[in-house]
C-alpha cells in the first residue's frame, strides 16, 4: 500500500494495470526495464506499490504475483525473472532511485509477525530498531495501525513476506524446491548485502535521506537487571513517546545490510515470544504460526549463510574486548555481533517450537538439519580441516578451542534442544531408515572431539554459585581502570564467562528458569531409553527384513497356483514400502552407529550397554511378537494403552489387523479364478438365503452333528484372529453366523488338486462319477475325524 496522500490518476499505472492481464511476463518485464529507465520518480513512485504487489503477491494470498516460489530453472521465464529481480538489476534500480527520495509506504500492522504485532498494539517500543518511529497514526484510530517503510524496506518486508503467505497452488504443485527462483533469489541477495568478502556495491543514486538506524553498541555504563541480555526497563518506552533518532555517519555503510538481515529475521523467525511460547505448552491453546519445510529450509539458508559471513571476520577482530574493535570498520563490527544480537533468541524460539510441534514423520529432517548448522558454525568457515575417516566412515573433526566461547554462549542451543529431541526420538518410529538417520546424524554431531567436553564446561560455569561473581561490575567486562587490578587475569577470564553463559540462559528462558543439564544424571537415564528403544528398533528392523526374505523366498513361480502366501498383505505388518531390503540394512547400520556415537558423548561403559542389549535380545523373542500391544477391553472394541502404543511404535507387539467385512467380498486374488469366484458366490447365497436358519440350528446344536455343521459352515480361525485385532464386538458376532462358502474351489491350488485327483483316479481305471463320490467321501470322513477328535488335538 502507498501512503494515503491524495495523488493526480496515473494513466501509467493504468496502461500497466491493463498490459498485465493482456501481455506475457517477457514482454511485460522488457517494458518495465524502459520505463524504470525513462520516467522520473515522481511517476514511479505511483506504482511502485502496485509493482511490488504484482511481483511476490498481496499480503493476504489472494493475488499470487510471480509465484517465485513455483518458477524453476526449467522455465522459460526464469532466466529473465532473475535478471529483472537481481540486485543490480532494474527492480533493485527503481528502489534506489526511489530511496534518494522522500516516499513512504505503508503496511497494515496486523501482517506484522505476532509478538512485534502485539508490542505495538499495547504501546511498547520493539526490540527491533528497524520498526522505530515508523507507526503512522490514521485518523480512524488505531484500528487501522500502519508502520511506514522508505522503499527499500517495503521492497524487502515483502519479499521476506512472500515466502509466509498462505499460497493456493495450482494442483500437483507445491513449494518447497531449492532450486525455485525465491530460494535462488535469497542466496544471492545475502551475498550480496552480507557478503564475506569486501564490501557492499554503494548505491547509484545519492542516499541521505533513506537511513536506517543500527542498534548502537551497548555502552559499557548500561546497568542491566540480573543477568539478562534485555532489561525490562530499557524495552517498555512507550511507543507514543518515540524519541528522534540521528543516524550514525558511519552506520550508513552497512544500511542495507542491516535492513535486509534484520526484516528476513523478522518476518521469517519473530512468530514467538517467550511469554507465548509458554502459553504454548497449553494444549488448549492455539498454535499462532506453523512454518512450514519450505520455510524452514530457507531459514537454514539464512543461518548456514551468517555463519560464514560472521567468520569471514578478520582474525585481529575475533576478541571480544572493546580496545580491539574500537577502530573497526562498521561491516567488520557487524559481523561481530551478528548471530548473537539478531539471531540467536528468535532461532532459538522458532526451533523449539518446531522441535515440540511438527509431525513425527521424516519431513522434520529440514528442522534437525537447520538446529545442526546453527551449532556448527565450524563448517563453514572456508578452512581445511584434517578429515580421519574411521572404520565406521564417521568423521573425526577436532573442534579449534575458539569456539569454546560460541558454544557457551550458545549453551541452549546444544543442551535444551538436544533434550527435545530426545523427546521426539524416544517417540518416533526408529525402524524407518529415514527417521534412524536422524538420530544418527545428531549423535554423530554431538560425537565430535572437544564438543562434549565444551558444553559440559559451559555447563559448569552456567552452575557457577554467586559468590564467585561478587567482584563482577554491572557490565561484567573488567578492565582496570574498572576495579579489574584487584583479581588476577584468568579470574576476570572466569568472572566473564560465566556472566556471559547466565546471561545468556537468562535471556532466552526467563530469570526463574530451571536449568536441566544435559550430563546430569535425569538425562542420562533418558539416554538409556533412548538406547533400549534403538535396540529394539534393530532387533525389529532384522526381524522384517528376515521375514521378508522369507516371503520373497516362497512366492516363487508356485504362486500362480496359490502355493505361495495367500495374505494380501504379505510383509510384515506395520512395515512401510521403503523398510525392504537395502533400507533396512540402512536402518540397522545407523542404529548401529548411533549407539557407538552415543557411548562416546556419554561416555557409557560398553560392558553394560552390552549386556543391556543382549538382556533385551533374550526377552524378546519370536514368541513375544505374537502377543497382542497392551490395552483394555470395552464394549467398542480394544483400546490401546500408552504403553500398547510404544510397543506398536517400536514394532514389539502388533494386532493382526485382518479383513473385517464379508468374506466372501474379499477382492479376487491373483490365484483365484474370477469368473469361478463370481458363480459360486451367487451360488452360495442362494443356500445361504435360503437354508440359512436351519444351518444356524444345526450349529447351535451341543452335540457330535452340530460339531460337524460347524466345521463345514463356520470359520473358527477367521474368528479368532478378529479377536486378535482392535475390532467391534458386531464384527465378531457377525463372522460367527454359519454360511456355506464355495470360494475355495474358485482357487487354482483347489483346481490343480482335484485334477490331480482325478488323473489318479482315471489311471486306477475310476470314472468321473466314482472319482467325485470318492473324493466327497474323502472330505466328508475328514470332517467327520475332525469333528471327533479334534477339541483332544487343540488340548495336547
Amino acid at each position: 500500500m502507498a501512503a494515503p496522500t491524495l495523488q493526480q490518476p496515473s494513466f501509467l499505472l493504468a496502461n500497466l494495470k491493463a498490459d498485465s492481464t493482456t501481455k506475457p511476463l517477457l514482454q511485460r518485464c522488457h517494458d518495465l526495464v524502459k520505463i524504470i529507465d525513462e520516467y522520473p520518480a515522481k511517476e514511479l513512485h505511483v506504482i511502485f506499490p502496485w509493482l511490488v504487489e504484482s511481483v511476490f503477491g498481496s499480503l493476504d494470498g489472494i493475488i499470487a504475483g510471480w509465484n517465485l516460489r513455483l518458477l524453476h530453472s526449467r522455465s522459460t521465464e526464469y532466466n529473465v525473472v532473475m535478471e529483472f529481480l537481481n540486485p543490480s538489476g532494474p527492480m533493485m534500480k527503481l528502489v534506489y532511485k526511489l530511496q534518494a527520495e522522500e516516499y513512504k509506504y505503508e503496511i497494515p500492522v496486523n501482517y506484522l509477525p505476532g509478538p512485534l504485532k502485539a508490542c505495538i498494539q499495547e504501546g511498547v517500543l520493539p526490540d527491533c530498531p528497524l520498526f522505530h518511529n515508523k507507526l503512522q497514526f490514521p485518523l480512524s484510530g488505531l484500528l487501522t495501525l500502519n508502520i511506514a517503510l522508505n522503499p527499500f524496506e517495503f521492497f524487502m518486508f515483502n519479499f521476506a513476506f512472500c515466502l509466509i503467505t498462505p499460497k493456493n497452488f495450482p494442483p500437483g504443485q507445491h513449494g518447497g524446491s531449492t532450486d525455485s527462483a525465491y530460494f535462488v533469489l535469497v542466496d544471492i541477495y545475502l551475498k550480496y548485502f552480507l557478503p564475506s568478502e569486501g564490501s557492499v556495491p554503494p548505491s547509484p543514486f545519492s542516499d541521505s535521506r533513506g537511513s536506517v538506524t543500527a542498534p548502537s553498541p551497548r555502552s559499557s555504563s548500561v546497568s542491566f537487571t540480573g543477568y539478562g541480555v534485555h532489561s525490562p526497563s530499557l524495552l517498555k518506552h512507550h511507543i507514543f513517546h518515540q524519541p528522534s533518532v540521528n543516524a550514525d555517519p558511519a552506520a550508513q555503510e552497512i544500511w542495507r545490510t542491516e535492513t535486509l538481515l534484520q526484516m528476513f529475521v523478522e518476518v521469517w523467525l519473530h512468530h514467538y515470544s517467550l511469554e507465548m511460547y509458554q502459553k504454548l505448552q497449553s494444549p488448549q491453546v492455539k498454535e499462532p504460526f506453523s512454518p512450514t519445510e519450505e520455510h524452514v529450509l530457507v531459514v537454514r539458508l539464512l543461518v548456514k549463510h551468517l555463519h560464514a559471513f560472521s567468520s569471514s571476520l578478520k582474525p585481529e577482530q575475533l576478541s571480544s574486548s572493546p580496545s580491539a574493535h574500537s577502530h573497526t570498520s562498521p561491516l567488520e563490527e557487524f559481523k561481530r555481533v551478528v548471530v548473537q544480537r539478531f539471531v540467536q533468541q528468535k532461532l532459538y524460539l522458532f526451533l523449539q517450537h518446531c522441535f515440540g510441534h511438527w509431525p513425527l514423520d521424516a519431513s522434520f529432517r529440514a528442522v534437525l538439519e537447520t538446529w545442526l548448522s546453527y551449532i556448527q558454525p565450524w563448517r563453514y568457515t572456508g578452512e581445511k580441516t584434517n578429515v580421519q575417516p574411521d572404520q565406521n566412515r564417521t568423521e573425526n573433526r577436532t573442534i579449534p578451542d575458539k569456539w569454546e566461547s560460541f558454544v557457551q554462549e550458545n549453551l541452549l542451543m546444544y543442551t535444551k534442544l538436544f533434550q527435545v529431541f530426545l523427546n521426539r526420538a524416544v517417540r518416533t518410529d526408529l525402524v524407518n531408515a529415514k527417521n534412524a538417520l536422524m538420530v544418527f546424524r545428531v549423535a554423530k554431531v554431538f560425537a565430535q572431539p572437544n564438543l562434549a567436553e565444551m558444553i559440559l564446561k559451559g555447563e559448569q560455569l552456567f552452575l557457577e554459585p554467586e559468590h564467585v561473581l561478587h567482584h563482577r561490575q554491572p557490565r561484567g567486562y573488567l578492565t582496570p581502570g574498572q576495579g579489574g587490578s584487584y583479581l588476577s587475569s584468568r579470574q576476570r577470564v572466569v568472572t566473564d564467562m560465566v556472566f556471559r553463559v547466565k546471561s545468556h540462559v537468562y535471556a532466552l528462558e526467563g530469570q526463574d528458569c530451571q536449568y536441566k543439564q544435559m550430563f546430569g544424571t535425569d538425562l542420562r537415564g533418558a539416554i538409556m531409553k533412548l538406547i533400549q528403544i534403538i535396540a529394539q528398533a534393530r532387533q525389529t528392523a532384522k526381524r522384517i527384513s528376515d521375514h521378508s526374505s522369507e516371503v520373497a523366498a516362497n512366492n516363487s513361480f508356485l504362486s500362480w497356483f496359490g502355493l505361495g502366501s495367500s495374505d494380501l498383505n504379505s510383509t510384515f505388518p506395520g512395515a512401510e514400502p521403503e523398510e525392504s531390503g537395502e533400507c533396512l540394512k540402512k536402518t540397522h547400520e545407523f542404529l548401529d552407529r548411533a549407539l557407538e556415537n552415543l557411548c562416546q558423548i556419554f561416555k557409557l561403559n560398553q560392558g553394560q550397554l552390552t549386556q543391556l542389549i543382549s538382556n533385551l535380545g533374550s526377552s524378546q523373542d519370536d514368541g513375544n511378537c505374537k502377543q497382542l500391544p497392551d490395552c483394555i477391553q470395552s464394549d467398542s472394541g480394544l483400546i490401546l494403552t500408552d504403553l500398547g502404543r510404544r510397543q506398536i511404535i517400536n514394532g514389539l507387539r502388533r494386532f493382526d489387523v485382518p479383513y473385517q467385512g464379508d468374506p466372501e467380498l474379499q477382492p479376487i486374488r491373483s490365484y483365484e479364478n474370477a469368473l469361478l469366484v463370481r458363480l459360486f458366490y451367487r451360488i452360495s447365497c442362494l443356500v445361504n438365503h435360503r437354508l440359512g436358519g436351519h444351518m444356524e440350528a444345526v450349529c447351535s446344536r451341543p452335540d457330535f452333528l452340530g460339531r460337524l455343521g460347524r466345521y463345514y459352515l463356520t470359520d473358527p480361525d477367521w474368528t479368532f484372529r478378529l479377536r486378535q485385532s482392535p475390532t467391534s464386538r458386531q464384527t465378531v458376532e457377525r463372522s460367527r453366523q454359519p454360511r456355506l462358502s464355495l470360494r475355495p474351489l474358485a482357487s487354482y491350488r483347489t483346481l490343480l488338486l482335484l485334477l490331480l485327483l482325478y488323473m489318479l483316479g482315471a489311471l486306477l481305471s475310476f470314472g468321473p462319477a466314482s472319482s467325485t463320490a470318492l473324493i466327497l467321501a474323502g472330505g466328508f470322513l475328514y470332517g467327520l475325524l475332525v469333528a471327533l477328535f479334534g477339541d483332544k488335538l487343540k488340548t495336547h
